[in-house]
């Protein structure tokens, strides 16, 4: 059974509280790393430099990890890791934290959340959305 009463009760006063990580630059280093994508990416010729272009270069790059459902999923997950890292690091505000269900979401300066892994899932499996417009979309709100 779940009592999140004795969750708070049982932290120590040292700890962060759930969904608040006692680290946020750790952590934004280690969601940064996206290994597959980022190899998938040079072997496409395009250079991963956490910036918004090189969001619009991953959307051009030909599917060809839809032949194989494991590196779908990990790919997903690597872009949808990416693509919070460049709203992070180039949007005033935004932040990493952990969603209801544990995932990591990018929190903007407003509150809204924003589910990057699904949206890196989205343009893994069927290219849309587009990661450039999902950047486009929350960085002017």
């Amino acid at each position: 059974m779940n009592f999140p009463f004795l969750e708070r009760w049982r932290r120590r006063p040292d700890e962060a509280p759930p969904g608040v990580w006692s680290d946020p630059e750790g952590v934004a280093e280690l969601l940064s790393e996206c290994e597959l994508l980022r190899a998938r990416a040079e072997s496409g010729g395009v250079e991963l430099a956490d910036d918004p272009a090189s969001l619009e270069e991953l959307d051009q790059l030909l599917p060809r990890w839809r032949d194989d459902p494991e590196e779908l999923e990990r790919l997903g997950n690597d872009a949808g890791l990416y693509l919070g890292t460049v709203i992070v690091r180039t949007v005033p505000g935004a932040r990493w934290a952990q969603g209801s269900g544990g995932q990591p979401v990018v929190v903007m300066a407003s509150g809204r959340e924003v589910d990057v892994v699904a949206a890196g899932q989205g343009w893994a499996d069927a290219g849309s959305p587009q990661l450039s417009q999902v950047y486009a979309e929350v960085s002017e709100s």
